[in-house]
C-alpha cells in the first residue's frame, strides 16, 4: 500500500548511492548476495534475543536491497538479477518471523506460524500473477522500476519491514502484531487472487478469436 508512495522519495538517495559504488568489481548481484548474507544474521540474533543487532541486520538488508536495484537500473536490468533478488527477498521475509519464534516459542510460535502461513498467500498470489502478467505483457506503470509485475496490496514491502522493525523495538508485542498483520496479509491475498483472476480473464477474452 505504501511502496508506490515511499519509493519516489527514497529513489534519489538510492541513485546517489548507486553512483558512488558504480565501480569495476562491484555488481548488482554481488550487492544482492551481500545484503542477503547480512539479513541471514537476523535469524540467530533474534533467536538469541539480540533485538538491537537483529534490527541493524534487517535495516542493512533493506538498504542493500534498494541499492542493488538502483545499480542494476544504471547498468541495465537482467532477468537473472531480478530472479535472484526476488527469491532471496522471500527467503528473508520468512526467516525473520522464524527468528521471533525461536526467540520465544511459548509466546510467539502460534502467531509466528500464522504470519508465515499468511506470507505464503501473499507470496504465491504475487508470483503467480507476475508470471502470467509477463506472458501477456501486462504493463504496470505504478511499479515500472520493478523487473517483474509488482502486484500491490495492503501489505507490501514497506508494511512488512515496519512490522519487523516494531517487533525488534517491542519484542514482547510481536505475537499480537503478527496476528493482526497476518489478517491483513490474507485480505491482500484475497484481493490479489480476485483482482488477478478478473484481470487475466479480461485479457484472455480480448485475445480470443471472434
Amino acid at each position: 500500500m505504501l511502496d508506490r508512495h515511499l519509493h519516489p522519495r527514497i529513489k534519489p538517495w538510492l541513485n546517489r548511492m548507486a553512483e558512488a559504488v558504480d565501480r569495476p568489481g562491484v555488481s548488482a548481484d554481488g550487492i544482492t548476495l551481500l545484503g542477503f548474507a547480512i539479513g541471514i544474521l537476523a535469524l540467530p540474533f533474534l533467536a538469541l534475543g539480540w533485538y538491537g543487532a537483529a534490527l541493524v541486520a534487517i535495516v542493512l538488508n533493506r538498504v542493500l536491497d534498494g541499492l542493488d536495484g538502483a545499480l542494476a537500473r544504471r547498468r541495465g536490468l537482467t532477468d537473472a538479477g531480478g530472479f535472484l533478488d526476488i527469491a532471496l527477498d522471500f527467503l528473508f521475509y520468512a526467516l525473520v518471523p522464524f527468528g521471533f519464534i525461536l526467540a520465544d516459542p511459548v509466546s510467539n510460535a502460534l502467531a509466528g506460524g500464522w504470519l508465515l502461513f499468511a506470507f505464503i498467500g501473499t507470496g504465491s498470489s504475487f508470483l503467480a500473477f507476475a508470471a502470467l502478467a509477463a506472458k501477456h505483457q501486462i504493463d504496470n506503470p505504478g511499479y515500472a522500476h520493478k523487473s517483474l509485475y509488482y502486484l500491490g496490496g495492503l501489505t507490501e514491502g514497506t508494511e512488512t519491514i515496519a512490522l519487523f522493525v516494531l517487533g525488534c523495538l517491542f519484542p514482547h508485542g510481536f505475537a499480537w502484531m503478527a496476528w493482526l498483520f497476518g489478517a491483513l496479509c490474507w485480505l491482500t491475498t484475497f484481493n490479489r487472487v480476485w483482482g488477478g483472476y478478473m484481470t487475466l480473464k479480461s485479457v484472455q477474452r480480448h485475445v480470443e478469436p471472434d
